[in-house]
């Protein structure tokens, strides 16, 4: 069977360009937006070689990402157009094994056809373009390591959940909603075990030392009536120079890690800021929200689905015979998400709109918890200049792609409720 150039597919390939361009037009209006002077708020951290090199850093990642969307735009659409998807698809069923074994085998393919796709691009990243402004710390064997690792994980874990979800389709009534409730229960589960199990497989975590900051970061969390049961250092100048703080755990049991590339350049305070910060996520609730909007989001997911990998509807029969292949779940499956794209950029779009509104409620929590903006204005100045941050994104980017709202926005907001108070 031959792609068929119908309706879904007309609006596939317009949705696709619309997109593309509206990116192209966020990145060149951001490269143009970029200020030649440094801003007087970040004097004293910053200096003009720094920000000319963040600036160098900026356009070079923007000629990447215009580089690499072009190509993986490009060769998608070919493996499109000439009939890839039914090629894959009719050498797995070629093995003529029953159809859940013959579902791994095409979804498989078409993970590994998309891995040698990319990994020109990551070594690129990693040993090229971050190596160029100093960021990278990953050796050749950390780089391969982390690609087995991760072939591995997807085995052991993604290939038991799609055989579940494949064999729920098949065999059960009323499948979308079996398996919603069984992807969030094992998302669930996974989001639990991965501090201990996952994690730990990529870097090393140690026990934060007890001394000043321990304290301090202890006598935060008590002020707060944050439970917190473990603080950690992860050693994340293993990979790279770049600096970072994150927190997990349910329930009662709440973890800090702690990169050390973090600790290396904060001050106690600055850290106890992020610290708070972070905090402010758990007290204001964000980390519930969130939760309840995925697996809101993935209820509609598996209900669309339902409808688009069944042959015998209107949608259904349109998707198969855009892609030309032969109706299956496991085919349908792949087909869906591609086809969803669209859809999922919209819904990150306004996702990264909610984050941004949660980032300023979280700083605001960290300044009253500490009394002051000023430790994490000055934490948040250090890190802008440790990653080398583009202080002036344009703002159709930040509304496309950015989770976190400009670190100079932050800041002054951040003064705003210190006049305030």
């Amino acid at each position: 069977m031959s792609p068929e150039f119908n309706l879904l597919a007309v609006c596939l390939l317009i949705t696709l360009f619309v997109f593309w361009n509206l990116d192209f037009i966020a990145t060149i209006l951001t490269l143009k937006n970029l200020e030649p002077k440094l801003p007087e708020e970040f004097r004293g951290i910053w200096d003009d070689e720094k920000y000319a090199k963040a600036q160098d850093y900026e356009r070079a990642q923007a000629k990447f990402g215009i580089i690499s969307s072009i190509s993986n735009l490009t060769l998608f659409l070919a493996f499109w157009l000439m009939g890839g998807f039914g090629w894959f698809d009719s050498l797995a069923r070629g093995y003529g094994y029953d159809p859940i074994p013959t579902g791994l085998i095409f979804m498989s393919g078409i993970y590994l056809a998309s891995w040698i796709v990319s990994l020109p691009f990551d070594i690129y990243s990693t040993f090229v373009l971050e190596e160029k402004f100093g960021f990278n710390k990953t050796t050749l064997g950390t780089f391969i390591g982390d690609q087995i690792k991760g072939f591995a994980l997807t085995a052991l874990i993604g290939l038991p959940i799609i055989a579940l979800i494949l064999w729920i389709f098949l065999s059960v009534s009323h499948a979308w909603v079996w398996a919603w409730l069984s992807v969030t229960v094992i998302s669930l589960a996974l989001t639990y075990l991965a501090p201990s199990l996952i994690l730990p497989l990529f870097n090393k975590f140690t026990p934060l030392e007890d001394g000043e900051l321990n304290k301090a970061i202890q006598a935060m969390a008590k002020k707060c009536e944050f439970p917190l049961t473990e603080i950690s250092v992860m050693d994340g100048s293993k990979r790279s120079a770049k600096a970072n703080a994150f927190f997990t755990g349910f329930g009662k049991r709440k973890k800090i890690a702690l990169y050390d590339t973090l600790v290396e350049k904060q001050t106690t305070q600055e850290l106890v800021a992020v610290l708070a910060h972070e905090i402010g996520h758990f007290k204001k609730k964000h980390i519930v929200q969130r939760l309840v909007l995925s697996i809101i989001q993935t209820a509609v997911i598996f209900f669309l689905l339902g409808m688009a990998t069944d042959a015998n509807s209107a949608f259904g029969k349109l998707l198969y015979a855009a892609f030309g292949v032969i109706p299956s779940y496991a085919v349908g499956l792949v087909l869906f998400m591609i086809v969803f794209k669209p859809v999922s950029r919209i819904l990150s779009i306004l996702m990264n709109g909610l984050s941004r509104k949660h980032e300023f409620e979280a700083d605001a929590y960290a300044a009253d918890s500490q009394g002051t903006p000023d430790n994490l204005i000055s934490a948040l100045k250090k890190l802008s200049a440790e990653n080398l941050s583009n202080l002036t994104p344009h703002p159709l980017e930040i509304f496309l792609d950015h989770s976190h709202p400009p670190v100079l926005v932050r800041i002054e907001a951040l003064k705003g409720r210190s006049v305030q108070a």
